[in-house]
């Protein structure tokens, strides 16, 4: 009786279960961010665990001309969550239905933003438009907005980072300036006979065209199926990670591969995978560049690895949800269009 009667509210609610078709809405677009513009800090996953660290956060959105508004529940704790889910998602309706704020910083990734996707006011989103940026845990939320309302969100530092010279640069190109972004790896020999760090490993040369759809491939792994994923069709599809080893990189790629993902996207690009080498004990592990070649090089599709998307210092703020282009052999991405009007 029990499971009959859940069933039937279930049916009797469908509006609560968002349908595939969702998926493909026409692109939205914030506005760009200027001087004076405030922006809403909120911690969808993990809490601030340090009261110094979100000082900085406010100090370095300060030096960038804005204004910093907190969530009314940034500070809250529920284990390895600032607060309840509802409170979380309260949180970031509020920023988006507030007009004083324009923009609104992730200040942790952790774990949890999934669980706020079904708690989201998605109308109220899209009738308010809004820079939304993060990365790592993020990518839930990116993806999840971007395919129930077409508003482009932002896959780019979260506050609690280092906002170097960088990183600072290219998202004032993107969200101050409102550039149609060029975005090409540092080129740094430095005492070193050829460039060392930050290298492109091209794994399908080629050139291809699509719209910027990714995030972490560990969370946007375990989105698929779920109504929160856009179409991938035409995509140019990028990911990163952080300790994962390869093993567990390549059960991945393979759900990736399996989903269909590598037959309906464009190209492929690939960022960091911060500390994912195979560790002590590991023997016979397969490296990073065989599973290129195992899931990416039969697709042949353009492809490369090395870009600066990922848990590092220095990083892209890439849009998701805009037409670019992609030379797998150079790294060199460039945009179609503005990501903000």
């Amino acid at each position: 009786m029990q499971r009959r009667n859940f069933l039937q509210t279930i049916a009797a609610t469908p509006a609560l279960i968002p349908s595939l078709s969702n998926r493909n809405k026409p692109t939205l677009k914030p506005a760009r961010l200027k001087a004076g513009d405030t922006v809403g800090l909120v911690c969808p996953a993990a809490p601030a665990y340090s009261k110094q660290t979100v000082q900085v956060i406010v100090e370095s959105m300060q030096a960038l001309g804005f204004k910093v508004k907190f969530g009314k529940r940034m500070w809250e704790r529920y284990g390895y969550l600032a607060g309840k889910d509802a409170d979380r998602a309260a949180d970031l309706n509020d920023m988006f239905a507030d007009p004083s704020v324009q923009a609104i910083i992730c200040v942790h990734g952790g774990w949890g933003c999934a669980r706020l996707l079904p708690l989201l006011d998605y109308d109220t989103i899209k009738k308010n438009p809004k820079v939304l940026l993060g990365y790592s845990d993020v990518t839930a939320l990116l993806l999840g907005i971007y395919s129930q309302t077409g508003l482009v969100t932002f896959h780019g530092p979260v506050g609690a980072v280092s906002w170097n010279e960088f990183t600072v640069g290219y998202l004032k190109k993107v969200l101050i300036e409102g550039e149609a972004v060029r975005y090409e790896n540092p080129k740094v020999v430095g005492d070193n006979l050829t460039q060392v760090a930050d290298r492109i490993d091209t794994i399908v040369a080629g050139k291809a065209k699509g719209r910027l759809l990714g995030g972490n491939l560990t969370v946007l792994s375990h989105l698929l199926g779920s109504p929160y994923v856009p179409d991938w069709k035409g995509s140019l599809f990028f990911c990163e990670d952080v300790d994962e080893a390869p093993y567990r990189v390549d059960r991945m790629l393979t759900q990736l591969k399996l989903s269909g993902i590598f037959d309906e996207m464009s190209g492929f690009i690939f960022g960091k995978c911060t500390e994912c080498e195979p560790g002590n004990g590991s023997y016979g592990s397969l490296t990073l560049e065989d599973l290129w070649s195992d899931h990416l090089q039969p697709a042949q599709k353009p492809a490369f690895s090395g870009s600066m998307i990922g848990h590092i210092r220095q990083k892209f703020t890439i849009p998701v949800g805009i037409e670019a282009e992609m030379d797998a052999v150079t790294g060199v991405i460039q945009f179609l269009e503005k990501a903000v009007v």
